[in-house]
C-alpha cells in the first residue's frame, strides 16, 4: 500500500462477529442502529426543509445546521466523535463550512464513576491498588471519550504517574458503531468510487483501524517505546516513559509530565523560557517525525504538548500514531521543493504519487489551479504563507478534480494544521515555511541516508509507456529545471540550510554544516551519469559565456564546510565500486549501440 501498516488486529470479519455474533449483540446492534437512524434523520429531514424552504444557502441557517452536526455527533458517543475530528480535515467529503465547526468539536465527557475505574485498574493489575500506588488521585485528572486519566504515585519507586483506564463498555459500543457504518457504505460505494475514487468501505475500514488502535493500551505502549527511541538523546524533545509490567488493553501506567500547557502564553513567558526558541523546537521535532522517522504523532493538540521549565517540548498520548514509509517521507520532501520552487507540474505528479489521484490521471488541467493557489496562499514572500489558507482553498479543488485524501494524509494534514495552529497562538508572527524549510534544506544536503542526499542531484523513472531497456532518465527539479541548471536554488539551499538547526530536537549544531557526504555523492552521480555530465556542462557554459561568477560564489558559500581529506577518503573507498559501474555502464552502451 506505499506506507507501513501499524500492527492492528482490525478486521471485517471481527467487526462483524462482535456486532452480531450471539443474539445479545443482535439486540443491541439493533437499538443501536433505531437511536442512530432516529438522530440522524430528524437531522437530514431539517436539511430537506431548509432547501424546500430555500434556506439551504443561507449562511445565518448553514451555520445553525453545522452546530447541529456537532451537537449530533457528540450525543452519538465516541466513534460518531471521532468521525467528526476525521470529517473536519476531509475536505473532499466535507464543505467547508461544517469543516469549520467540526474543528471545535472536543472530546471531552463528563467522566464515568471512580469506582468503575479502579475496579478496572485493580484486575488489570492483578493485585489492590495500595500494592502498587502509594497514592492516586480521587478523581480524574482528565476524561475523554475514550478514557480518563488519573494522577498517581508508584510504591516500588516513589516516581509519578499518569494511569489511563479506559472507559467500562466503549468497545462493544464502537464495534456496532463500525458494523453499522460498513453496512451503510454499501449503499454508498457507487457515490464514493466516483467522487473519491475509493469504495466506502475501506474509508470505514480504515477509520476503524485508528479508531479500534486508540481503544489498544498495548499498541499505545509500543508506540510510546517506538516514541522514546526515536528521540533517544534529543536534549530538547521530552517522550513519556512506559510501564508495560504495570499496563495492559484497558489501562496503561506512564511518566507524569509536569509541564505548562503549549497554548498557555503568558504561563510560558513567566516560566523564563525562550518563546521563538520553543515554537523553533516544536515546529522540527513535528518534521522530524514526518520526514526523518516516518512515525509521527497524529492528534497534537494543546492538550497533548507541554513545554517544560527546562525549555524541552514533551508529548503525551500516543494512541493516535500514523507511519509512513520511506519512499512517501522522500516524496513529502520532494513536495516541499517543489512548492517553495513553485514548480506546479513537480506537485502535480506529487499527488499522484502520494495517492492524491489515480495513476495514469492527466494532471495538466490541474497545473494551472495548482499555480494560483498557491500563488494566492503565498502572497508577497514565503513569509506569507499558512497551511490553513492553502486547506480553505484547497478546498475548493476536490469538488473540481477527482481527489481523494488518504486517511494517513488526513492525519499528516490534521497534525501540521494543529502544530501551526499552536505556533500562531504563541505568536501570531509565526511563519511555518520560515522554519521549515531550513530544516528540509538541511537534510537534502546532510542526510544520513545517501539516497535521499542523491536526490538533490537527479531522480530516474521508468516511463510509464516504453520497456525497461527504452528507460527514460530524468533530471528532477531541486536543482535543475526545464534542463537548466538553476545556479540560484542551489546558493538559495546552502543559505537556508545554514540558517536551519542542525542538531537534535532544532538545537544548533556546533560542527556547522558538513557538506562532505554530498560532495562525495555528487562526483559519484556526476562521473556514473553521462546525461547529467553534459547537463552540468552546458549549465557552466550556457547563455554563451562561462558561469565562472556564480561557480565563484558557491565556492565561497561552501568554504569551511567541506572536509577535503574526508572526500578523497571515500572516493578510494569507493573505487572499486566505481570502477566496476563505469565498465558494466560502458559495456551497456557497446551492446546498445
Amino acid at each position: 500500500m506505499g506506507y507501513c501498516n501499524i500492527r492492528q488486529q482490525y478486521s471485517p470479519e471481527l467487526v462483524r462477529q462482535r456486532a452480531i455474533g450471539s443474539p445479545a449483540a443482535f439486540l443491541a446492534l439493533c437499538g443501536r442502529g433505531v437511536q442512530i437512524g432516529t438522530e440522524v434523520g430528524l437531522f437530514f429531514a431539517g436539511l430537506w426543509a431548509d432547501g424546500v424552504s430555500g434556506q439551504a444557502d443561507d449562511s445565518v441557517q448553514v451555520k445553525k445546521r453545522a452546530t447541529q452536526l456537532r451537537d449530533l455527533l457528540t450525543r452519538l458517543g465516541p466513534t460518531f466523535i471521532k468521525a467528526g475530528q476525521v470529517l473536519a480535515n476531509r475536505p473532499d467529503i466535507m464543505r467547508e463550512d461544517y469543516m469549520n465547526e467540526l474543528c471545535v468539536l472536543q472530546d471531552d465527557v463528563p467522566p464515568f464513576p471512580d469506582e468503575q475505574a479502579f475496579s478496572l485498574i485493580e484486575a488489570s493489575l492483578g493485585r489492590p491498588l495500595g500494592e502498587v500506588f502509594s497514592s492516586i488521585s480521587e478523581r480524574p485528572i482528565a476524561a475523554a471519550s475514550l478514557g480518563q486519566v488519573y494522577k498517581a504515585v508508584l510504591r516500588d519507586t516513589g516516581e509519578e504517574v499518569a494511569v489511563k483506564v479506559q472507559r467500562p463498555g466503549v468497545e462493544p459500543l464502537i464495534f456496532r458503531d463500525i458494523f453499522i457504518f460498513r453496512t451503510l457504505g454499501t449503499f454508498i460505494n457507487g457515490w464514493s468510487l466516483r467522487r473519491l475514487g475509493c469504495n466506502a468501505e475501506l474509508i470505514v475500514d480504515e477509520f476503524g483501524e485508528k479508531l479500534l488502535e486508540e481503544l489498544d493500551y498495548v499498541q499505545e505502549a509500543r508506540n510510546i517505546l517506538d516514541f522514546y527511541a526515536n528521540f533517544d538523546g534529543d536534549p530538547l524533545v521530552k517522550i513519556p516513559w512506559v510501564r508495560r509490567d504495570l499496563s495492559g488493553p484497558q489501562v496503561l501506567v506512564m511518566e507524569w509530565i509536569d509541564g505548562i500547557r503549549c497554548t498557555d502564553v503568558e504561563a510560558i513567558k513567566a516560566s523564563g523560557l525562550d518563546l521563538p526558541a520553543f515554537i523553533r523546537t516544536g515546529v522540527v521535532s513535528g518534521l522530524r517525525q514526518l520526514l526523518e522517522f516516518g512515525l509521527f504523532h497524529g492528534d497534537p493538540h494543546p492538550g497533548n504538548i507541554f513545554a517544560l521549565p527546562d525549555g524541552r517540548i514533551a508529548y503525551v498520548d500516543f494512541g493516535n500514531v500514523a507511519e509512513l514509509s520511506q519512499s512517501n517521507k522522500e516524496i513529502l520532501i520532494d513536495a516541499v521543493v517543489h512548492a517553495v520552487n513553485k514548480d506546479y507540474p513537480g506537485m502535480a505528479g506529487d499527488f499522484i504519487k502520494l495517492g492524491f489521484l489515480a495513476k495514469g490521471t492527466d494532471v495538466a488541467p490541474l497545473v494551472p489551479a495548482l499555480e494560483k493557489i498557491w500563488a494566492d496562499s503565498l502572497g508577497q514572500s514565503l513569509a506569507d504563507f499558512n497551511f490553513r489558507t492553502v486547506t480553505s482553498k484547497f478546498n475548493e479543488l476536490v469538488y473540481q478534480y477527482p481527489i481523494r485524501i488518504p486517511e494517513r494524509y488526513s492525519l499528516v494534514i490534521r497534525s501540521l494544521l494543529t502544530q501551526e495552529g499552536i505556533c500562531l497562538t504563541l505568536n501570531p508572527e509565526f511563519h511555518f515555511l520560515e522554519v521549515a524549510y531550513p530544516y528540509v534544506a538541511r537534510r537534502l544536503l546532510t542526510d544520513e541516508d545517501p539516497a535521499l542526499r542523491t536526490r538533490l542531484f537527479q531522480a530516474r523513472h521508468l516511463h510509464p509507456i516504453l520497456p525497461a531497456a527504452c528507460m527514460t532518465r530524468v533530471c528532477l527539479h531541486v536543482l535543475f529545471q526545464d534542463g537548466r541548471f538553476q545556479w540560484d536554488r542551489l546558493e538559495n539551499l546552502l543559505r537556508l540550510a545554514r540558517e536551519g538547526t542542525g542538531g537534535p530536537g532544532g538545537a544548533p549544531n556546533p560542527a556547522g554544516l558538513d557538506l562532505s557526504a554530498t560532495v562525495s555523492d555528487g562526483a559519484r552521480v556526476v562521473l556514473l551519469d553521462d546525461q547529467l555530465r553534459r547537463q552540468l556542462l552546458r549549465a557552466f557554459t550556457e547563455d554563451d559565456r562561462l558561469h565562472v561568477e556564480e561557480l565563484g560564489r558557491l565556492l565561497r558559500l561552501v568554504q569551511g564546510d567541506v572536509d577535503l581529506p574526508r572526500v578523497v577518503q571515500s572516493g578510494v573507498q569507493q573505487l572499486p565500486t566505481l570502477a566496476r559501474q563505469l565498465a558494466l555502464g560502458w559495456s551497456d552502451r557497446v551492446l546498445a549501440s
